[in-house]
């Protein structure tokens, strides 16, 4: 049984339908990539598996259950965490408080402070940082913050929106060696992101998505040689 199933999934911003009739599943342990173009409905996808936006028609069945009607913070506590687009941390709050607050859904204060201590060793930059405004820290810190603050609430599948957006070349290579290490450990991961080549590499199985449909899927390494995907997303 696959820890996340997507079943017919469709999606309205409106009038506009921006998912349609999606179908597609998220086996414990692995990374899947969902790629494709601009305004495609990969941040949509991942943004109504998490509850914030609501699903038009189909089944979010996740753990074994159906979610399709969950409230966002049950969501959370059944074991989705989401590191959105763009980072969203809490600029006027510390790091520290930052982490605090993604185990806003626990209440085991020990298990708590031992976790922000493993976020530290994973991100040893914030250490450094934990009492600095997290408005103040560069991007890449940002996005390693948020991916930290994801993690807080010890997720069993890891929702990653556009990890590498704005970054460096150098820090976009430090966020994927975190994730692959991350994988290694146990998480599971939906990864949404815009290095189509580099999702891939990092990725077990890709579904290539376009106007709200998927169009492939497959093995990455195998979609990694396939045509239409070099030629539409690849730049080759």
């Amino acid at each position: 049984m696959p820890l996340l199933k997507i079943d017919n999934l469709s999606v309205n911003y409106g009038a506009i339908q921006a998912v349609r009739n999606i179908t597609f599943e998220v086996r414990q342990g692995e990374v899947v990539t969902l790629i494709g173009a601009n305004g495609a409905g990969k941040t949509t996808i991942l943004r109504t598996i998490s509850r914030i936006l609501k699903a038009r028609e189909g089944r979010i069945c996740f753990d074994g259950e159906d979610i399709t009607g969950a409230a966002p913070d049950n969501v959370v506590r059944r074991g989705i965490a989401h590191c959105p687009e763009g980072r969203q941390v809490l600029t006027r709050q510390t790091v520290l408080d930052n982490l605090e607050l993604g185990a806003y859904v626990r209440n085991d204060k020990r298990g708590v402070q031992n976790d922000i201590q493993r976020m530290f060793d994973i991100f040893p930059i914030l250490a450094t940082r934990k009492k600095q405004l997290a408005g103040t820290l560069s991007g890449g810190e940002q996005q390693m913050l948020a991916i930290a603050r994801a993690l807080m609430s010890r997720p069993k599948l890891l929702l990653l929106d556009e990890p590498s957006l704005g970054l460096a070349p150098l820090v976009v290579l430090d966020i994927f060696n975190i994730i692959k290490e991350l994988n290694r450990e146990g998480v599971t991961i939906l990864l949404v992101e815009q290095n189509a080549r580099l999702a891939m590499q990092h990725a077990q199985r890709t579904y290539v998505i376009d106007a709200g449909h998927i169009t492939i899927s497959g093995d990455s390494s195998h979609l990694l040689d396939d045509e239409r995907v070099l030629h539409a997303y690849l730049g080759s």
